[in-house]
């Protein structure tokens, strides 16, 4: 609203008219504010929250100062959500399909994650929505941003080209100057870094139908991303500031990526796919920055307040959502490779032992608790199970910390990628 109040005074002698074009400073001041709104808003929420006793449930798993997170608050994510709406909708390109998406995003993954909490309090248990209601809702926000990239007329790309100098034999980058509407991502490792959905389908003898099952490729693609990231920052979020410190740095990376590939210089630079109109989305990654570091305030060890699924499935959501929008989705394994770990962990706990169960009529376990970052914070002494290092207990801040480095360190792999052909 304040970007497009601004623009109307462009042609004007208005002092700071032309600040608003510069995405720079409109994702600084989105930052800046999503910061303050969590600080200042999020300690209002979280004294209401206490004032109606909505406060976490925790079982007792035999953790280290596990009880002592009982009646906590919970469903702090609104803090996170109302901190990224607010700046989004001052500074924010509102017209921008781009920005459209992430808000349609943080919204509906926002009252998925609600409901679940809103039920876990209502009936006392940890049970919440079921889960085929939350699969239901990633689901249908996977279609509406695969369909809506389909199907959009704005959202398209230019293709990188290598170029080689006939005199001097050097090789330039350029892009395509024709603007084009396909099912293209950024693969790592690969002359020019791009791969399309379409050669997966290039075998069908019509060009029409093949370039169509592309596309749907694509959208069964983007439904697996959005419900993959989504799940895993649900399960990530266990210890005080894990989920909000690691998404936090997975979001500045997608930030940088997302300011490089709306822009045809560094974009060229880089050797990736120009996609005009995806420099709006560092406003929105400012945002969300600002808003995590901001409900890390309250949040880190010892927490005031818990993101709940409110949160976690908002972040999830956002990160993957993200990641579809500037072709980057392919790179989600390395960059989220915490949240596919925590994935995995339950996965591999739960496999092995219905199988030990099965066969020796006794479940055996793999790790001594998952998600895997609960593994470290138990003792192996008396612990039945496969993996028993570390064999003493980990203090939960030193854990959360060892993560958000990892996380970094993915991170810049990540970049790293991107110059590795």
């Amino acid at each position: 609203m304040l970007y497009a109040l601004l623009q109307s005074f462009a042609d004007s002698d208005f002092p700071g008219r032309h600040l608003m074009d510069y995405i720079t400073f409109r994702s600084g001041i989105s930052l800046a504010i999503a910061l303050l709104v969590a600080l200042f808003f999020g300690r209002v929420i979280i004294d209401r929250l206490q004032r109606r006793q909505i406060g976490e449930t925790v079982r007792n798993l035999g953790l280290e100062g596990q009880m002592k997170k009982t009646g906590t608050p919970t469903m702090g994510g609104v803090i996170i959500i109302l901190s990224i709406l607010v700046p989004c909708l001052l500074m924010g390109n509102l017209s921008n399909i781009y920005m459209i998406l992430m808000l349609v995003a943080t919204v509906w993954m926002g009252a998925i994650g609600f409901l679940d909490d809103y039920r876990k309090l209502k009936y006392h248990n940890k049970e919440g929505l079921k889960g085929k209601y939350k699969i239901t809702g990633q689901v249908g926000l996977g279609l509406i941003v695969g369909i809506t990239m389909w199907l959009s007329p704005s959202v398209v790309m230019r293709q990188n080209v290598e170029v080689i100098d006939a005199n001097s034999r050097q090789v330039e980058v350029i892009h395509e100057p024709q603007e084009e509407k396909t099912p293209q991502t950024t693969i790592p490792f690969v002359k020019n870094h791009n791969f399309n959905y379409e050669w997966l389908t290039s075998w069908m003898s019509d060009k029409e139908a093949a370039k169509t099952l592309g596309w749907i490729v694509f959208v069964f693609v983007v439904i697996f991303v959005v419900t993959a990231v989504s799940n895993g920052a649900n399960l990530t979020d266990g210890l005080d500031g894990l989920c909000a410190g690691t998404s936090a740095i997975i979001g500045v990376a997608l930030a940088i990526m997302a300011y490089l590939g709306g822009n045809v210089i560094y974009s060229g630079y880089l050797n990736i796919m120009y996609i005009p109109g995806t420099e709006e989305l560092a406003v929105f990654a400012g945002a969300f920055i600002g808003a995590l570091v901001g409900f890390l305030w309250y949040n880190a060890f010892p927490a005031q307040v818990f993101m709940g699924d409110t949160g976690s499935l908002t972040i999830g959501g956002i990160l993957a959502v993200f990641a579809i929008l500037i072709r980057k989705e392919l790179l989600i394994p390395l960059l989220c490779l915490t949240f596919f770990i925590e994935d995995i962990s339950v996965m591999i706990q739960v496999a092995y032992f219905k199988y030990t169960k099965k066969r020796y009529g006794e479940g055996r376990r793999v790790f001594k608790m998952t998600p895997i970052h609960h593994h470290f914070q138990k003792s192996a002494e008396g612990a039945d199970c496969l993996l028993r290092f570390p064999r003493n207990p980990i203090p939960e801040s030193k854990i959360v910390t060892r993560f958000w480095i990892v996380g970094i360190l993915l991170a810049a792999i990540t970049f790293v990628t991107l110059k590795i052909r």
